[in-house]
């Protein structure tokens, strides 16, 4: 298998949401289930089906968070010793060429990323056109406007 690239803070994340799902949400699951069946005929108890496909879902996040985290190449951005380049995980301030905005956003894995929280996928058009790139180049992106620039402003490992 292989290695799924994340940041410490999102493998955290990943490590908290697993703990919840085996520790809280597992065991309410089966609460449910065990409260439907009291309740008699399974064939037309919707709360059992109900609770059946809640379950489902649980335990196939549950492998899923494990099999990610099993194969999680974590990396750490403050240890990072890039020589300025753009890589996984640095923190990139961008300005647009065309209108001067200027932009941050910190290249993640596909796991974590969060436009809303400046997180942008290692996979993602604007991430790719900006890995190994310094302070100073300008990268094309191919967005579906057409080809949009950036000048990397600042390259951060934060």
């Amino acid at each position: 298998m292989s290695k799924v690239p994340l940041t410490v803070v999102g493998a955290e994340r990943m490590r908290q949401e697993l703990h919840k799902l085996k520790t809280v949400e597992r065991p309410a699951v089966i609460n449910a289930i065990a409260e439907a069946r009291a309740q008699g005929d399974l064939s037309e108890n919707a709360e059992y089906d109900a609770a059946k496909e809640r379950q489902s879902f649980v335990e196939g996040r549950i492998v899923e968070l494990e099999g990610k985290l099993g194969s999680a190449q974590i990396i750490d951005p403050k240890t990072l010793n890039a020589d300025g380049r753009c890589v996984f995980g640095s923190t990139v301030v961008l300005e647009d060429v065309n209108n001067g905005d200027v932009v941050t956003y910190q290249i993640v894995g596909d796991d974590e990323a969060d436009v809303r929280h400046r997180k942008i996928s290692i996979s993602s058009p604007i991430a790719r056109a900006l890995i190994g790139k310094y302070s100073g180049d300008v990268a094309e992106v191919q967005a579906p406007g057409g080809v949009r620039e950036y000048e990397v402003v600042e390259v951060q490992y934060i």
